[in-house]
């Protein structure tokens, strides 16, 4: 294969890659700003937890733990894993091809 088609890949695998990480940073975030007990009426908590909603909906109360820290903790911290080896396993793939 020519490295014209191969750097396209190259690329490709990056942005998956990126993407991946900048949503594990949003559900890390939000994991982080519930544990520090954030003001929730700041604009940018607002958007960070609507957005770890968004990311986490699959996941999120899926574990059933008394304390809401460790659910917050499992339900988001399982999506923030998923989504950096799914998402890395994928860039991977298309950079060996």
């Amino acid at each position: 294969m020519s490295p014209r088609y191969r750097n396209g890949a190259n690329q490709a695998g990056t942005v998956i890659a990126v993407v991946a990480d900048v949503m594990a940073l949003i559900l890390g975030l939000w994991i982080l700003m519930y544990l520090l007990d954030a003001n929730r009426a700041n604009s940018l908590v607002q958007v960070v937890h609507h957005a770890a909603a968004w990311l986490a909906g699959w996941s999120h109360d899926l574990f059933t733990f008394n304390e809401a820290w460790a659910r917050v903790v499992a339900g988001y911290g399982l999506a923030a894993v998923v989504y950096l080896f799914v998402g890395h396993a994928i860039a991977n793939r298309i950079h060996r091809h």
